[in-house]
């Protein structure tokens, strides 16, 4: 099955007339995007936008064989010019199925919002799923029970409708997922490569055509990863960010609860506010046993504040217990932890802090933390596919 991408934007397109932000003041040459528009075999047209024949002759196609043409959405932007021979546009019920003289299936997917999905099968059974902006499914047709071999979709918008897909075995390890509806909220260039990277997504320019079924190296997701930064840089929702499209994670707080601290209390609750509410919580420092467990993958957040309990117990602190024995003991907890990781199964993306670059610690203790963290992290990073540093709310990618 021949698929050819007209268009990979938002409804308005990328850049949106007359924004001035920096990323629609970037969107130009290949980074401009056309509203979402896909032409299957020539036979199937997915949303018809402005300048959609125009955009096929670009990409060495024609619209003339087109047989049947189905919106996904409420389509409220500039007024679209029929071309001439092109049937009618329409959208499906839910549910209903369509066989067309090209010999494709399709197949109306319901969805959350506003929308519809179209589940395509070519006639030799390569399977593609389409679906609308900020859409994810309601509930998925199993008669098939095995993944789609492409899934075009809001990945940026809406990334728990790949986790959805993801937890029904709609999406497997091969397949090729493609993002679409991409508008200015969305960040550009490397960053969004990078970014749909770690979801197992990719994207690609206007007029490009892909072969559904055909092989395709699906984005390898770094199975370690470590992210580093100072306080309020926005690490915590980078680490978030990098899991959102998985269907099940365990979130690990090493700091614990603590009474009577309403700012603390205040800190936890907006963290749980923004995380998928599929995510369980495990309140915990004894990481050792969760890393040596198989299952989801795990957010720990965050590795300083498992430092602090690791030399609370060693009595570090104490000039006296650190100079007898106080520094082997958080010496072998660090070696413990890091070899736990080495040999983990499990995906990982763990969260610490940058404390070296400031003032120097005026006590013994503070200084001693920030070498211990120092260690620590140059340790923990050293077993990471990935570290990045985050910086003001932008990732910079150290390895990986």
């Amino acid at each position: 099955m021949e698929l050819t991408l007209l268009g990979t934007g938002a409804p308005l397109g990328l850049p949106r007339p007359d924004c001035p932000c920096a990323v629609c003041a970037t969107a130009r040459g290949t980074r401009a995007r056309a509203a979402t528009s896909l032409l299957v075999d020539g036979a199937l047209l997915l949303d018809l936008t402005p300048g959609a024949a125009l955009a096929a002759a670009r990409s060495g196609h024609s619209l003339v064989g087109v047989r049947q043409v189905l919106l996904t959405h409420p389509h409220d932007g500039p007024a679209v010019e029929m071309p001439a021979g092109l049937p009618t546009a329409g959208r499906v019920p839910d549910g209903r199925e369509l066989t067309l003289i090209s010999g494709h299936r399709v197949r109306a997917v319901a969805m959350d919002s506003p929308g519809t999905g179209y589940e395509v099968t070519a006639p030799d059974g390569e399977r593609l799923l389409y679906l609308p902006p900020a859409g994810s499914p309601a509930g998925l047709h199993d008669d098939d029970g095995r993944p789609y071999d492409t899934v075009v979709a809001d990945v940026t918008g809406r990334p728990d409708a790949l986790a959805r897909l993801r937890a029904a075995g709609a999406v497997g390890p091969a397949t090729d997922v493609v993002a679409v509806h991409l508008d200015h909220d969305a960040p550009w260039g490397a960053e969004l490569d990078r970014r749909l990277a770690a979801a197992g997504a990719r994207a690609v320019p206007d007029g490009t055509t892909l072969y559904v079924g055909e092989y395709h190296a699906v984005p390898e997701v770094p199975r370690r990863t470590l992210v580093t930064g100072g306080a309020r840089s926005g690490k915590s929702v980078e680490a978030e960010r990098r899991l959102e499209t998985f269907p099940e994670v365990v979130y690990v707080a090493t700091g614990g609860v603590r009474e009577g601290d309403p700012e603390w209390a205040q800190r936890v609750h907006l963290h749980r506010e923004r995380r998928p509410s599929s995510w369980r919580t495990t309140e915990s420092c004894d990481l050792v046993p969760l890393l040596a467990e198989e299952g989801p993958p795990l957010l720990i957040d965050c590795l300083s504040l498992w430092l602090t309990d690791a030399m609370d117990r060693v009595g570090a602190w104490d000039d006296g217990r650190w100079a007898d024995g106080g520094r082997e003991e958080l010496e072998a907890r660090v070696a413990e932890l890091v070899a736990s990781v080495r040999a983990t199964g499990r995906t990982v993306v763990a969260v610490t802090n940058e404390v070296g670059s400031g003032v120097v610690p005026a006590t013994a203790s503070g200084r001693r933390f920030r070498d211990e963290l120092g260690r620590l992290n140059a340790a923990f990073a050293g077993e990471c596919e990935q570290v990045l540093l985050v910086v003001a709310g932008q990732a910079l990618v150290l390895r990986g």
